[in-house]
């Protein structure tokens, strides 16, 4: 699985557990630690548990194992490293405080949108 297919992976993952406003952003020609960001909000704490969950279940049986984990449940915002692709879910708060989507604006990004096939 290439860095977008991950990417595209994550995001789908979180949709299906209702994450919103999820964004995929293209780093790879800017940054040298990874080729992407994907980027959801949870509603709660409750939901960023089950969202990083997901996250983790799926990739590990997809055999994709988490590099490094960042952030406590509790902090609002918790990062997961895939190598190619990290993955940043946080709370709404967290994530208009840090607005990752303009630090990174010069980087193509786009928002994943279910595509109906369920």
């Amino acid at each position: 699985m290439d860095s977008r297919q991950m990417a595209l992976f994550a995001a789908e993952k979180l949709d299906s557990k209702k994450a919103m406003d999820v964004a995929l952003i293209n780093i790879g020609e800017k940054a040298s630690f990874a080729d992407y960001f994907v980027l959801a909000t949870g509603g709660s704490m409750r939901q960023i548990e089950t969202l990083v969950d997901e996250v983790h279940d799926k990739f590990d049986e997809a055999g994709i194992p988490v590099k490094h984990v960042e952030g406590k449940k509790a902090s609002g915002w918790i990062l997961m490293d895939y190598g190619d692709v990290v993955i940043n879910i946080m709370t709404e708060d967290m994530r208009n405080r840090y607005n990752i989507e303009k630090l990174w604006a010069d980087c193509e990004t786009e928002y994943y949108e279910r595509n109906g096939n369920e």
